[in-house]
């Protein structure tokens, strides 16, 4: 099992987004002094509830002030990108990293985003299959062309090539985050790993699980590829003495920052859209995620791998919203949970 930190650099209110950013980048440094496996990034545009808009970007620093952990993104966007542009960032951080970089991607909404940078809502809509298509082959293939509805150019090399790396993976590791079952299809097809949310608790991710391998079976992947798949699954962890204590602090901290930062999310075509109410949102989080004693919570993420066989886990950390409780709740899950789990 490997267990990692899910920075958001989330801005709560009365905070500054300098605050939020500073949180983020210590969290990682902790997170790797306390023995977590992997730090994940998320991407956000325009609204206080991520406050980093290039997770590959701040991957960079990261990888750059630490030396073990592994740093992934959750996700980068593709709809608000090139898809060769990602694939040259990937394989720059790959080879100069030594092999310690995960490239997530996702689809993300239909927001203004789309708008802002010229891509349009078919990007959202009808465009992820044909760039992900597209970003794989620039990460595996010496040279490539585009011939497809959105994509088209003559062939050109691939510099740098992500093979050239002195490690045994030839290339940065994708993994696509799954909401549907078409995208669990999509990344099943290629034989690539799932980020699954965590507003979805365990019976659910193991249905989903079981569909992937259903399609990637059903493509023709591997055996051993499919055995070996490596998903992620995404949630918040709070630790403390007792469990009431744990629930108190994100019950207090986290409905704030959600109503502020979802709210702020603005759809590029006026579509309407419903929002979780804050308070329910952080409950239910509270009881599908390890929140409460060291114990409890390594009971409840060795009981998420047993029923979804996930064995990865990209956990929120930054609930409370402040920076020292941040690096206490870190420090805690490296020393009380992971020695548990290992």
């Amino acid at each position: 099992m490997h267990v990692g930190s899910f920075v958001l650099a989330a801005q709560f209110p009365g905070q500054g987004q300098g605050e939020a950013l500073h949180r983020a980048v210590r969290t990682a440094e902790v997170a790797e002094e306390a023995g977590l496996d992997a730090v994940w990034l998320a991407e956000h545009h325009f609204v206080p509830y991520g406050t980093c808009p290039s997770a590959t970007t701040l991957a960079a620093l990261l990888l750059g002030r630490t030396r073990r952990i592994r740093v992934g993104t959750a996700v980068s966007v593709m709809p608000t990108t090139h898809p060769v542009a990602l694939g040259e960032q990937a394989a720059l951080l790959h080879l100069t990293s030594g092999g310690r970089f995960t490239l997530g991607v996702g689809r993300g909404g239909p927001w203004v985003d789309l708008e802002v940078f010229g891509t349009g809502i078919e990007a959202y809509e009808k465009a992820f299959p044909e760039s992900l298509d597209l970003l794989l082959r620039w990460l595996r293939e010496p040279s490539v062309s585009a011939d497809g509805d959105r994509f088209r150019f003559r062939e050109v090399p691939v510099v740098p090539s992500p093979s050239e790396s002195l490690t045994e993976d030839p290339g940065p590791e994708v993994v696509v985050a799954c909401t549907s079952p078409s995208s669990v299809r999509l990344a099943a097809e290629r034989g690539l790993p799932m980020l699954l949310g965590m507003h979805v608790g365990d019976e659910e991710k193991a249905e989903m699980v079981a569909l992937w391998r259903q399609c990637a079976r059903a493509a023709g992947r591997p055996a051993d590829e499919i055995r070996g798949a490596a998903h992620v699954s995404a949630g918040v962890c709070q630790i403390a003495d007792r469990r009431t204590d744990a629930v108190e602090i994100l019950v207090k901290s986290m409905p704030g920052w959600l109503r502020q930062g979802l709210e702020a999310h603005v759809t590029v075509d006026g579509r309407e859209r419903s929002m979780r109410d804050p308070v329910a949102y952080t409950e239910l989080l509270c009881g599908l995620h390890p929140v409460g004693t060291a114990r409890l919570c390594a009971d409840r993420l060795a009981a998420t791998s047993e029923r979804t066989g996930i064995s990865r886990f990209a956990l929120l950390v930054e609930g409370s919203g402040d920076l020292a409780a941040t690096e206490e709740n870190v420090r805690r899950l490296g020393t009380e949970v992971l020695t548990q789990l290992r």
